[in-house]
């Protein structure tokens, strides 16, 4: 299970633009075993703002469709994802 969780820790941590070498995937699962890892800065401006903004404006939207609009919305995404 530990070696699960570091291998999914290391693969988020990574980005697709920027390939890293064995030395770097090491010292940053040595960084996440020792909980050294630095932590994640949190959302500012913009997208803090474009985060909270998309949570709110779906209950919103959800909110002003009447049930048989709820139902056809949910019957066209159903026939998309078999039609796959």
């Amino acid at each position: 299970m530990f070696i699960y969780f570091m291998r999914c820790a290391i693969i988020r941590g990574m980005n697709t633009t920027s390939r890293k070498d064995f030395t770097q995937i090491a010292f940053r699962v040595a960084q996440i075993a020792t909980g050294d890892a630095p932590k994640p800065e949190p959302l500012s401006g913009k997208k803090a703002d474009s985060s909270k903004g998309g949570k709110v404006g779906g209950k919103a939207r959800a909110d002003k469709l009447t049930p048989e609009q709820r139902s056809e919305i949910a019957q066209k995404a159903a026939q998309a994802r078999w039609k796959k």
